[in-house]
């Protein structure tokens, strides 16, 4: 970490993805907050700031008014995932609104908030669509007993009015939908960040990161034989194909580069020495549906599971066809964290910690870019 060093509040923190991300970007977090007990024991083992654990909605902000340069989360994405109950903005896990409040009660200068593309979905694009408003306007509060769709009309309104209230209370909104394996992380993850700037900085021009690997640069990579090379294997066919010309961009990550350097796991659980959730698991086997990562691709998604999780997300075919289960660490790799990154509980809760988490290196893209330009305020 360089440079000055900017001011945080972190909500939903789970496992600590996106913490660390912001710290390692230059952020020193005023408060933390998380509610599970597991993810709270492991963000006081990496030390990751100042944590009130606990409920969102019991915790006061206002003592931080004007002190913050950025308050970030990844809000719950449980009403929104394609694995849940789709229930949207009619779940009680839908903390949104703790999010706004914060932001009223902190007045912060930049929001950076992640969520799963369920978000995106046509069914949920109304609601999605309010989100954006109630962050751009997050003063014009809703009322109680107030519908969501009655308020958003309210928001519509005053969003097309001309600005006569304080440029304090309004935030310049983006929508990010990114793929984790664009930016570096051996993984494809699709994902969308919403990011906010207070309107009176002048960030309303404000341009986001862009891709910096491709499937396409990989491919390049795998028919060249320089994939092959760098991982001192003979030239095989290419696992991925593209016929997209070349875009000068670097090749995207795959499983192989994430723990190719990983000593294979010992047997019957029992952790490897020298590495941290570094173990075997038995049992794996593929079946339809329940299909293994292959080496040379990026991880399939991660997701908040145990090794039994539906799509096969943990489960790896290794060179000569054998299967086994990735172990804690290989998946912490897949979501880049640090290897001395030390996670709570046993492993279906260590598995469910990343599945939930940002990447950190993802999360340290888009932190990054928020640092680097809030340096620029005048």
């Amino acid at each position: 970490m360089g440079g000055q060093v900017l001011s945080s509040v972190e909500l939903f923190s789970g496992g600590g993805g996106l913490a660390s991300a912001m710290h390692r970007s230059g952020f020193r977090h005023l408060l933390v907050n998380e509610l599970e007990r597991r993810a709270c024991e492991t963000l006081r083992a990496n030390s990751v700031g100042p944590l009130v654990d606990g409920d969102v909605r019991a915790v006061d902000f206002t003592a931080l008014e004007g002190t913050v340069d950025v308050v970030a989360g990844g809000v719950p994405c449980q009403p929104w995932s394609l694995g849940g109950a789709h229930k949207g903005p009619d779940d009680a896990r839908n903390l949104w609104p703790e999010l706004f409040r914060c932001v009223r009660e902190t007045r912060p200068k930049a929001v950076l908030a992640e969520n799963v593309r369920g978000l995106l979905r046509p069914s949920f694009e109304p609601y999605y669509s309010y989100i954006l408003r109630e962050l751009a306007l997050p003063f014009e509060r809703r009322v109680d007993g107030e519908d969501w769709r009655d308020h958003d009309k309210r928001l519509i309104k005053a969003l097309s009015a001309p600005r006569l209230g304080d440029d304090t209370e309004r935030y310049d909104v983006f929508r990010l939908p990114v793929n984790a394996a664009d930016h570096g992380v051996p993984q494809v993850r699709r994902r969308v960040f919403v990011v906010a700037f207070r309107h009176d900085l002048g960030f309303g021009d404000w341009q986001p990161p862009t891709p910096t690997h491709s499937e396409t640069a990989l491919a390049a990579a795998q028919v060249s034989g320089e994939y092959w090379d760098r991982h001192g294997l003979t030239p095989r066919p290419p696992v991925v194909e593209s016929n997209r010309t070349p875009d000068g961009l670097q090749p995207w990550r795959t499983l192989r580069d994430a723990i190719a350097d990983l000593p294979e796991p010992l047997p019957d659980r029992a952790e490897h020495p020298g590495w941290l959730h570094h173990y075997g698991w038995p049992g794996a086997r593929s079946y339809k549906g329940h299909t293994p990562n292959e080496l040379d691709r990026p991880a399939k998604t991660v997701k908040a599971g145990v090794h039994g999780v539906p799509g096969g997300e943990s489960v790896l075919r290794r060179d000569d066809g054998s299967l086994r289960y990735l172990t804690v660490r290989e998946v912490a790799r897949i979501m880049t964290f640090p290897d001395e990154w030390r996670l709570a509980g046993p492993r279906g809760e260590q598995m469910r910690q990343l599945g939930n988490a940002v990447p950190v290196l993802l999360g340290e893209v888009m932190a990054a870019a928020i640092h680097r330009t809030l340096l620029n305020t005048s």
